[in-house]
């Protein structure tokens, strides 16, 4: 089962339940992925990997209003944000630890034959692609930067 469908059969148990959290994310997920399959030149078709960006993009909105809502002292707001961001996330794939993300970067590294700070641009590159899902873009770059810096 692909994940169009994966998540239309959830949102039919989450009414059962009725768990409104979860019918939410799923709701506004099913509404993104139908976009996206009706956009210009997607020719009616989701891949998984294009609905897995898709949610990924969600968490991270999520999170971000999360953020914004705490900053300005409201947690009932930001919990529920937080709470969609949570639903969203097991529809991802299992993230990367910190070790197993250092790991898949320095075979990136060793890998373009980066040399120093200048090749971030080259590691990021294939390192964006290969590991979109598994692990948060901000992770990263923070993580080839150091590991780029120390070379």
């Amino acid at each position: 089962m692909n994940l169009f469908d994966q998540v239309s059969e959830d949102i039919k148990k989450a009414m059962l339940a009725r768990d409104k959290v979860r019918l939410e994310a799923l709701r506004g997920a099913k509404k993104e992925f139908l976009e996206a399959k009706t956009a210009k030149g997607a020719n009616g078709e989701l891949s998984d990997e294009n609905a897995t960006k898709i949610i990924v993009k969600m968490v991270k909105q999520r999170k971000e209003s999360a953020k914004i809502y705490q900053e300005n002292n409201r947690p009932e707001l930001a919990d529920n944000e937080l709470a969609e961001a949570a639903v969203l996330e097991e529809y991802l794939p299992k993230q990367l630890s910190a070790d197993e993300l250092d790991a898949e970067l320095r075979a990136i590294v060793a890998e373009t034959g980066a040399a120093g700070p200048r090749d971030m641009g080259k590691v990021m590159g294939i390192a964006s692609k290969r590991l979109a899902g598994r692990a948060e873009g901000r992770a990263i770059s923070e993580a080839v930067k150091n590991i780029l810096n120390s070379l």
